[in-house]
């Protein structure tokens, strides 16, 4: 998630007219459900598209730039499964104390 922030900023303000840096008082909540609603039109439904696709035909039809944002992703998700349990929680930590920043 914080590294597609900037991702999840512009989409939740397209889809929902909402800036997240000027709404101090939002819950986590209710950010997880304007989060889980982010429709596919939006910049992080486009890219989450173009990551998850495994159709055959689809992937032929794919710019240069869409092979290199779904080769980054897919290559990120190997080094993760090589995390050990240490770096997998100490990742998590630095991920809710992130979250707690933002959301108090």
């Amino acid at each position: 998630m914080y590294e597609d922030w900037a991702l999840i900023e512009a989409s939740i303000a397209a889809q929902y007219g909402i800036r997240l840096r000027a709404e101090p008082d939002m819950t986590w909540d209710e950010f997880c459900t304007l989060l889980a609603g982010i429709m596919p039109e939006t910049p992080l439904g486009q890219i989450v598209s173009i990551r998850s696709e495994n159709d055959r035909e689809k992937l032929k039809n794919f710019t240069p730039e869409q092979h290199r944002i779904r080769n980054e992703w897919r290559s990120r998700e190997l080094k993760q499964a090589r995390w050990t349990d240490e770096e997998a929680a100490k990742a998590v930590q630095e991920f809710q104390n992130i979250i707690k920043q933002a959301f108090g």
